[in-house]
């Protein structure tokens, strides 16, 4: 009797096209028609190997202003490793065309479509198009991979965001291989939540800063995709050490802005801070007159901080992580730090846009 990694995979449909055993193909989903009636599309690569394996999708771009996930994936589809994959690979780099066409987080109509999962056919454009893509790409899948960065002007440390009380996904996390995971509620209307329906686990990575693209935060991210495909057996295992195990943080907060004005950063991402002790930042008015110094309210790392220099009473302005050991925090952050600072990656691209 033959054994899973020795059995033939089967065939996949997306729309209306089959991807064979042995098969790498690009299609496009048709989502709707701009108001000019041109047609526009959600481009998706499937790569489908011979042997049978998970079926898994690496999703980016559901905020069309977050192009860190779309460059990750492009080096991730030119990794030769894939050319012996065992299962199927389903790759959306631009979920939301719309946005990334207009550089902008949400539809048209200004909503979210992270808050419009599992979305229905007959529903708003951005009900339509979370349908479409539950309907097409999650529920072909038995894991996922979401790709995020942090908001305009706010920057994120490379991190997971999963249901940890689900053992699947924790050891996904863990084989992703960030220096931080959080353990994250799910959210009404998320993919992860609509995944979660219906038992497919999904990890969310956060890294980077929305419009921008993050050589760091962007080694981190395809390095971590081959990580868990190799802990899946979709991908022979590596040579390379493994990282050094993630610590999980027991919560996280926002420091807001107690005033208004020119705000001026102390700290940077992975720094570890201390309650009442560490100067995170301050905050004066343009004469100076009036400043306001901003201390850490607890002891923890910044995982998440906001770049722009003007700030209203309220504003988030540091995201903070609690952890029981931050010191061994800060040992992860700095030896994940070394380790996407090399050079040897096969799939890193070179001064003419070579692997």
């Amino acid at each position: 009797m033959a054994t899973a990694s020795t059995q033939r995979n089967t065939s996949i449909t997306i729309g209306k096209t089959e991807i064979r055993p042995g098969e790498r193909r690009q299609l496009e989903l048709e989502v709707g028609r701009f108001y000019t009636y041109t047609p526009t599309t959600m481009p998706v690569q499937v790569i489908c190997g011979h042997k049978a394996g998970p079926v898994m999708f690496v999703s980016a771009a559901i905020h069309g202003d977050e192009l860190n996930g779309v460059e990750i994936i492009r080096r991730l589809l030119r990794v030769p490793e894939l050319d012996r994959l065992r299962g199927t690979l389903i790759a959306v780099p631009i979920v939301n065309l719309y946005g990334f066409i207009n550089t902008s987080r949400y539809l048209p109509d200004r909503r979210d479509l992270n808050r419009s999962f599992p979305g229905s056919e007959t529903g708003s454009m951005a009900a339509r198009i979370a349908s479409l893509f539950m309907r097409e790409i999650v529920q072909r899948c038995s894991h996922g991979i979401d790709l995020h960065t942090g908001a305009i002007h706010r920057s994120n440390l490379p991190q997971i965001r999963a249901n940890l009380d689900d053992a699947q996904t924790l050891d996904l996390a863990r084989a992703f291989g960030t220096p931080v995971i959080l353990n994250s509620a799910i959210r009404d209307g998320s993919l992860r939540a609509s995944a979660a329906e219906i038992e497919v686990p999904i990890l969310l990575y956060e890294a980077g800063e929305a419009l921008r693209l993050d050589e760091f935060c962007i080694r981190g991210g395809v390095e971590g995709i081959l990580r868990v495909m190799r802990m899946l057996g979709m991908l022979r295992k590596s040579r390379r050490k493994p990282p050094p195990e993630p610590i999980v943080a027991r919560s996280s907060a926002w420091v807001r802005a107690p005033q208004s004005g020119v705000f001026r950063v102390y700290v940077g991402l992975g720094e570890r801070v201390m309650r009442d002790q560490t100067i995170l930042g301050a905050i004066s008015d343009p004469f100076g007159k009036r400043e306001l110094e901003i201390r850490a309210p607890f002891s923890g790392i910044v995982i998440g901080r906001l770049n722009l220099p003007l700030v209203n009473e309220g504003d988030a302005i540091f995201h903070v992580a609690r952890f029981h050991r931050t010191d061994v925090a800060v040992e992860r952050i700095e030896d994940y730090q070394e380790t996407m600072e090399a050079d040897d990656f096969p799939w890193t691209d070179g001064p003419n846009g070579e692997p």
